[in-house]
């Protein structure tokens, strides 16, 4: 696939990373000469220094030749302008474009981007998704990621092993004895660093993450298995008023009349402007880092606190202040992938990745085949797919346990006719499931032959 990125920043890059290892044809645009010498001697793709708006500058880029162009700069109206220009001029079968101003997205507006005013075909709201994310660790407490799939049928969770967990130590293959009505698959493991599927025989271990596929309606005795049976708080503390911390306040507003909410922003301007919005959140002027602002909003006695700045550095130590003054529980918000990878280790809950999850959102739309949703897990070693069997598709019609195509997947949910089916060796794929899997990172071009139409790629 032959592919335009407008913006090399950290979304543009890690979108341009994915796509080269996968062996795309690359192409990636900005106005930062360094950006895209970094961009081009790090990673296996042609690099263009211009705007990717302007006409000349896609030209350069090889967008007469492109099946996709994903614009992704850090203003709106570039990509929006860089998407118009791939239509009306090159017909570029498909746009992408990041839209971070709420204005735009307006229900009224609705019809702004139809390909009669400005041809968008995927619009990407970063502030929602990541805003949208926060609100479903909210809701679990005990998760450490979590992911939904089949319009919301199926849960992805991602939990820690801990001293406690009452199946450390135990083969895989006993679970379902010991637990008979098990409620979940496991379908990846983190453990020192490394991303494993595992397999029958396997055992967790003390420190190892998790991650589980499950019905929703099964999500909280999933967790209990796992010695996680914390409840939502409703005494939350948000740090940060900027898009995505309005957001998440607005919406607990609106979904849970009992949550008692408190947002500290260090803008006094920005303070005055959401408190007048807001009606149920008490909106603090002041520094996140300051102990007694942190006093203020009662940050002692929290269930949760949100840190949700634009500063990497202030979340993790408004996060750490936080837990020590006595917040039960600290999520944080972490656009640095260096931070990520040790958030554990600095006493962090739980931390979301907005780079992660655009990344995601963007892969969705990339991958071939009958591919429905994409989510990155693990830095990026291993993918959540939602795909759609059909009739050609070798998995269909064999049980599971007599397929040699699935080494390095794990298939953790089948939906059926709205009914979702947890996986078991004679289970048998038929057309048109929908299938929630588990791929390492090097297989997921296996995974977009086994969902494609055509039976030239087997």
């Amino acid at each position: 696939m032959k592919v335009v990125i407008c913006g090399a920043g950290q979304v543009g890059f890690g979108i341009a990373e994915r796509l080269a290892v996968e062996q795309n044809d690359v192409s990636i645009i900005d106005t930062n000469a360094r950006r895209i010498q970094a961009v081009t001697e790090q990673l296996d793709v042609r690099g263009v220094v211009g705007q990717g708006s302007h006409p000349d500058v896609l030209a350069r880029a090889g967008i007469e030749q492109a099946d996709m162009l994903i614009a992704v700069t850090l203003h709106d109206e570039v990509n929006m302008v860089a998407c118009q220009v791939g239509h009306a001029l090159f017909n570029v079968p498909t746009k992408v474009a990041r839209i971070r101003a709420q204005t735009y997205l307006a229900p009224e507006w609705r019809d702004l981007f139809s390909r009669d005013q400005l041809p968008i075909d995927v619009v990407i709201s970063p502030e929602v998704e990541v805003g949208e994310m926060v609100l479903r660790r909210l809701s679990l407490p005990g998760a450490t990621d979590t992911v939904s799939f089949a319009d919301g049928a199926v849960v992805v969770v991602g939990v820690a092993c801990g001293e406690d967990c009452p199946v450390v130590d135990t083969p895989l293959s006993q679970l379902t004895q010991l637990f008979p009505d098990m409620p979940a698959t496991i379908v990846a493991v983190s453990r020192n660093g490394r991303t494993l599927v595992p397999r029958s025989n396997d055992q967790l271990a003390v420190g190892d993450i998790v991650y589980f596929v499950a019905q929703a309606d099964q999500v909280q005795r999933g967790l209990s298995l796992f010695g996680h049976d914390e409840v939502p708080g409703q005494r939350i503390v948000i740090a940060g008023g900027g898009n995505i911390g309005y957001y998440v306040a607005s919406e607990l507003e609106k979904r849970n009349a009992a949550a008692r909410i408190k947002l500290i922003e260090s803008s006094r301007e920005r303070a005055q402007t959401i408190a007048e919005v807001l009606s149920r959140t008490v909106v603090l002027n002041g520094d996140t880092l300051d102990r007694g602002i942190l006093d203020e909003a009662g940050v002692g006695e929290a269930d949760t606190m949100i840190a949700l700045t634009n500063d990497d550095r202030i979340n993790i130590l408004s996060c750490q202040l936080a837990k020590q003054i006595g917040a039960k529980r600290i999520l944080a918000l972490l656009n640095e992938q260096g931070y990520a990878t040790f958030a554990r280790g600095l006493g962090i809950d739980a931390h979301v990745n907005p780079r992660q999850i655009t990344v995601s959102k963007v892969l969705q739309h990339v991958r071939r085949g009958r591919i429905r949703g994409v989510h990155a897990l693990l830095d990026g070693t291993g993918e959540m797919i939602e795909a759609e069997a059909l009739e050609t598709s070798p998995l269909v019609g064999k049980p599971l346990r007599d397929l040699d195509l699935l080494e390095g997947l794990r298939i953790g949910a089948i939906v059926r006719g709205g009914q979702v089916l947890l996986p078991r060796g004679d289970t048998v794929v038929r057309a048109h499931d929908r299938v929630v899997l588990f791929a390492l990172a090097d297989r997921i071009k296996r995974v977009e032959q086994l969902f494609r139409v055509a039976l030239e790629f087997f």
